[in-house]
């Protein structure tokens, strides 16, 4: 009795049912190559949805504005048609994410039917990592622009069919987590103008004095009038009853002013401002006096 009942789960037990050694599609039929094909455009799709989510979310708001309006021609052109796109960040993610994760899902169930269970899933993770991960990566890190801004019309169309979909969960993260900022704050932009200026003497485009410019102008309102006015008794300033003789004119070309404040005994009783041009035609030999100079009056302000 028990030597027939070994038997017959002997004989109801088969292999092949659990694991199945073969395809189920022989090779070289029309439905061989028909979900060939089907598995060739999964993961080129996959690929084409990994590749456009790092290269269209790498992309900042603020890149994308500057070279709309400043980079050449063609990245003008390029830049204008993302950034609609770009602006919608989640529902993009959510579109690109979604379309992605269909096709990879979708790849192993047919690769099933024309291997076996081994071979699909090796092939599976092989063309997922290769094709539909590293290689078109690689190329939208390096070329992401261009790729976005070309297949720009094929995103349009998928958000147009996952919005259903897309559409809530983007609104969902939108509430939750809100939108990036497009513009750089003041610190940020110093630093930017800091590295710029650290960059200067290494063949940057932007001098020294130009970042100390730029840093000063972003400084400005942080600043009171006490911060940015030089104390009188650190000024340079000349005697009206003075004379221009060598060593007078020597101080004043050793300074490097413009102008030069003029005061009457007290230097704190200024008079005016001498314009460091008007002294060309003056001989310092001559030992002209200042007051036969032309004096510029300097503006006054009353305060209550």
């Amino acid at each position: 009795m028990q030597l027939e009942m070994l038997n017959s789960l002997a004989m109801a037990w088969n292999p092949t049912e659990v694991y199945r050694l073969s395809s189920e599609i022989d090779f070289g039929t029309f439905w061989w190559w028909f979900y060939a094909g089907l598995c060739i455009v999964f993961v080129l799709f996959a690929g084409l949805m990994s590749g456009l989510t790092l290269g269209l979310m790498s992309f900042n708001l603020v890149d994308l504005e500057i070279l709309a309006r400043s980079g050449t021609p063609t990245q003008q052109q390029q830049a204008a048609s993302i950034l609609p796109i770009v602006k919608k960040q989640h529902q993009l993610l959510v579109t690109l994410l979604l379309c992605n994760a269909a096709a990879m899902e979708t790849l192993p169930l047919y690769l099933d039917k024309l291997f076996n269970q081994y071979v699909a899933i090796i092939l599976s993770v092989t063309l997922v990592l290769s094709f539909g991960e590293v290689i078109p990566q690689a190329i939208c890190t390096r070329y992401g622009l261009a790729v976005g801004a070309n297949f720009i019309w094929f995103v349009r169309v998928l958000m147009i069919v996952t919005y259903p979909i897309s559409f809530p969960i983007s609104k969902v993260l939108d509430f939750l987590l809100g939108h990036d900022e497009a513009l750089f704050r003041r610190a940020q932009l110093k630093a930017l103008v800091s590295i710029h200026g650290e960059a200067a003497g290494q063949g940057g485009e932007l001098t020294h004095d130009e970042t100390t410019i730029i840093n000063g102008a972003l400084d400005l309102t942080e600043k009171t009038a006490r911060e940015a006015m030089t104390p009188i008794e650190s000024t340079f300033s000349l005697d009206v009853s003075s004379k221009l003789d060598w060593e007078t004119m020597g101080k004043i070309q050793a300074r490097g002013h413009s102008r030069v404040p003029v005061y009457s005994g007290n230097p704190k009783n200024l008079i005016g401002m001498l314009l460091t041009k008007s002294l060309l035609t003056v001989r310092p030999e001559t030992e002209t006096p200042v007051s036969a100079i032309s004096i510029r009056n300097i503006p006054r302000h009353a305060f209550v």
